[in-house]
């Protein structure tokens, strides 16, 4: 297991004989490590380290993305397994929330409390009625769409395939992202960090929405070209943007959006993972593992998800 917290080996659900767990905080104790390991529980694991892992034969993934994992070093015949159904739920309640926190005016009320003013002629808006573009509409954007539409949202979705969801009154391709995002007040990212995806979301995307919408990015920050986000925020070409993930993270000191006014800035905490939540994902697969059955939530490399 590799991690800074030792609740996810605490949590792990080891059979008395027949597995031994190590455990490594740093890439120095991972290096007296993985050269016998055959099962990697990890969350950024030190690429380089690949090279002793001659017997790795499974890799679970603690956390939302795999793009960390599906680097050239990792041997070809390891699987990678991923958690779902962990983070749609923390996922849907950011950003719900924010979106929220735009129709509630939220910003100007607490301006004007620190100034002592009675804001009364400034009235909260509502939720239901909008639209939600969610552009990679997979198992998460599902739950977001679920909750958006409860709330009496228009869901409209985008994925590779464009296939139809329950949860989505329309879905479009990729190549017609531009359309579903221009008629949204809220555009939700949830897009994999995949070769094709990387800066995928540029000056059309961004130019394509209204005025008066707002950005939400909760996938990574490389799927949006960055130059095209800071020139319609500093422009107010958008009304604004909620960003969760960035480029570099942490975000540099001196970077602009932190200065932008429409702009929120968090610190990649949308969907964080806790050793409660994926132990159980990672516990039904270690039996499968050691039984030799077929492990479940398998990532398709050629995919990246």
């Amino acid at each position: 297991m590799y991690h800074t917290d030792r609740r996810y080996a605490e949590l792990v659900d080891v059979p008395k004989r027949g597995v031994d767990v190590r455990i490594a905080a740093t890439p120095g104790e991972a290096a007296g490590a993985i050269a016998d390991a055959e099962i990697l529980y990890a969350w950024k694991f030190p690429p380089q380290l690949y090279a002793r892992a001659g017997r790795l034969a499974w890799l679970q993934v603690m956390g939302a993305g795999v793009d960390w994992a599906l680097v050239p070093e990792l041997p070809p015949g390891v699987v990678i397994t991923r958690a779902p159904g962990v983070f749609g739920p923390w996922m849907a309640e950011y950003v719900i929330g924010w979106c929220s926190w735009v129709t509630q005016r939220v910003e100007e009320y607490r301006q004007a409390q620190r100034q002592r003013r009675w804001l009364d002629h400034v009235l909260p808006d509502r939720l239901a009625g909008k639209t939600m573009a969610i552009v990679g509409l997979g198992d998460i954007g599902r739950d977001i769409a679920r909750v958006a539409r409860g709330l009496g949202m228009r869901v409209l979705g985008v994925s590779r395939r464009g296939r139809p969801v329950r949860e989505a009154a329309r879905m479009y391709k990729v190549g017609g992202m531009a359309r579903a995002m221009a008629q949204a007040d809220f555009v939700v990212l949830l897009l994999p960090l995949t070769t094709e995806t990387r800066g995928i979301v540029g000056a059309d995307q961004l130019g394509a929405m209204k005025p008066t919408a707002w950005l939400v990015n909760i996938a990574r920050g490389a799927v949006v070209n960055e130059a095209a986000l800071l020139d319609v925020l500093e422009h107010r070409r958008i009304a604004g943007a909620v960003l969760d993930v960035f480029d570099n993270e942490p975000l540099p000191p001196h970077h602009p959006l932190w200065r932008m006014d429409n702009v929120v800035v968090t610190p990649h905490i949308s969907g964080p993972s806790t050793p409660d939540a994926i132990a159980p994902v990672f516990n039904d697969n270690l039996s499968r593992f050691l039984a030799g059955r077929p492990l479940r939530h398998v990532v398709d490399r050629r995919q990246g998800y």
